[in-house]
């Protein structure tokens, strides 16, 4: 049989401090869990590259048109840079930015950025001009690279053969 002394030993329950500092303990750890779960995918977000397709036309006057056709998302004129670069060692590479006072919006120069739709994004529609024989378009080969600065990637790349 069981004495009363026995039955009050099997009703005791954990102390009310200790409880307590249970409870703060989990509390802790799963506030840190969740924190350190949250920093991870908070804190790595990557600035993906614009990415974007042209067409190029050679017009019987002596220009080039480059023309965007496709482009995921509006850009910075300012940060969108066009490189000229040969093919053959014996001539050098030219660099402008769309935004710069002498390319964007200019007619009649040897470079020009045009803003199709006026809202100074680069856009699709949106094009450069450039005049071949001033670049020198029409003798060699030429690489062509759309640079987007902001995110150090390239929207697209390809080739003008004489």
């Amino acid at each position: 049989m069981r004495s009363p002394r026995d039955s009050a030993i099997d009703e005791e329950a954990v102390s009310p401090v200790i409880a307590t500092v249970l409870l703060l303990a989990i509390t802790v750890m799963l506030t840190s869990m969740v924190f350190i779960m949250f920093q991870g995918a908070l804190g790595s977000v990557e600035k993906v590259g614009p990415r974007g397709g042209v067409s190029v036309s050679e017009l019987s006057n002596g220009y080039h048109i480059i023309t965007f056709t496709s482009l995921d998302k509006p850009l910075d004129p300012v940060a969108v840079k066009l490189t000229l670069i040969p093919m053959s060692e014996n001539k050098t590479s030219l660099a402008v930015h769309a935004g710069d006072a002498d390319v964007y919006g200019t007619v009649g120069s040897e470079t020009s950025f045009i803003d199709a739709d006026a809202g100074y994004t680069v856009t699709q529609g949106d094009y450069f001009v450039l005049e071949s024989e001033y670049h020198g378009l029409n003798d060699g080969n030429w690489r062509v690279v759309l640079y987007y600065v902001n995110t150090n990637s390239v929207i697209t790349s390809f080739i003008i053969t004489e």
